[in-house]
């Protein structure tokens, strides 16, 4: 019996550190993907809904239509884009804005070259639309 209490208490050691484990690789995702928000596009655009800054608000933008956050003044390029920004089109505009939607506002901003780095702005934008 006492062999199974020195067993069973590293065992519940072990079970704690992967879990915290875990929570420490989620939590340093979610760290990374704020990283790269905030080096690539937090000049310009937060994630707080309904605040507008030199660009529009972030928040909620996957499924949103192009052009169409409450309270912001887009460009006629970007109104009239007729796209919906879901990952494939993010990441296409990521790294190339004036490919996606010629003649948009985004300048000086003209692409992310690294598919990780899209890859971790776009967790951020869904992960911050979503709490």
């Amino acid at each position: 019996m006492s062999h199974a209490r020195t067993t069973a208490l590293p065992l519940a050691a072990a079970l704690t550190l992967l879990s915290g484990a875990a929570w420490a690789q989620e939590d340093g995702s979610a760290r990374e993907a704020q990283l790269a928000f905030n080096n690539h596009c937090r000049t310009c655009h937060v994630t707080r809904e309904g605040d507008n800054r030199l660009g529009p608000s972030l928040h909620g933008v996957v499924g949103r239509e192009a052009g169409s956050a409450p309270g912001y003044g887009y460009s006629s390029a970007m109104a009239d884009a007729d796209l919906v920004w879901d990952d494939e089109t993010l990441n296409r505009f990521i790294e190339n804005p004036e490919a996606v939607v010629p003649g948009n506002n985004m300048k000086p901003f003209t692409g992310v070259a690294d598919a990780d780095e899209r890859a971790k702005v776009i967790a951020h934008l869904k992960a911050a639309s979503d709490g």
